[in-house]
């Protein structure tokens, strides 16, 4: 018997921004879902756009994968994740000793195939960190709609890390994307807008 799948499905249990007061919580299966379609699209809009030789289909499959370490782990707060180069380090190690308690619970057949997910290569690692910083960013503008201005200063360090990526893919999708999220359901159906 294996228990993997029964432990993905507890990730709509992992609530993120633990320290930040939220009009809406958001937990860890909404945010992957969302990272992967837009590390789909960012993927797409490379190989599309930008001619690299990129599997859009992997990169989203990856994506949905990038964040299962925290069913064992918890959310850790981004503040105190990068507080300094020891923390990271040491919860980079935490992070990779869930993956691999995580994948021991598939069955030794299929363990390799899934260990590409949990070991992504560069561009693929970039793409999907991207994704990450961009669901980020839409977490704090529909927080920021709906006056919580708690997440005022989230997205300013959110809007210079995703700068700081220098990713072409990113500034394409935010020009073409982002803005439609500071929109209203009726501003968005407007299609004159």
């Amino acid at each position: 018997m294996s228990h993997f799948y029964a432990m993905l499905s507890r990730m709509k249990n992992i609530n993120r921004w633990g320290l930040m007061r939220n009009t809406r919580n958001e937990n860890l299966s909404e945010h992957t879902l969302e990272v992967a379609f837009i590390a789909h699209a960012l993927a797409v809009i490379g190989r599309e756009r930008l001619g690299k030789n990129i599997d859009a289909d992997k990169v989203a499959v990856t994506a949905m994968f990038h964040d299962t370490s925290e069913i064992i782990t918890g959310d850790m707060p981004t503040p105190i994740k990068y507080y300094n180069s020891d923390i990271k380090a040491a919860y980079k190690k935490i992070e990779s000793i869930a993956e691999e308690q995580l994948t021991s619970m598939l069955p030794a057949d299929l363990r390799d195939d899934f260990s590409t997910y949990f070991c992504p290569d560069e561009q693929t690692a970039r793409l999907i960190k991207a994704a990450d910083k961009i669901s980020a960013l839409i977490k704090c503008i529909e927080e920021i709609k709906m006056g919580n201005m708690e997440f005022k200063e989230a997205e300013k360090s959110t809007k210079s890390a995703i700068d700081a990526l220098d990713l072409e893919e990113v500034e394409i999708f935010n020009a073409e994307f982002l803005d439609s999220f500071y929109l209203t359901l009726d501003e968005q159906r407007n299609t004159d807008c």
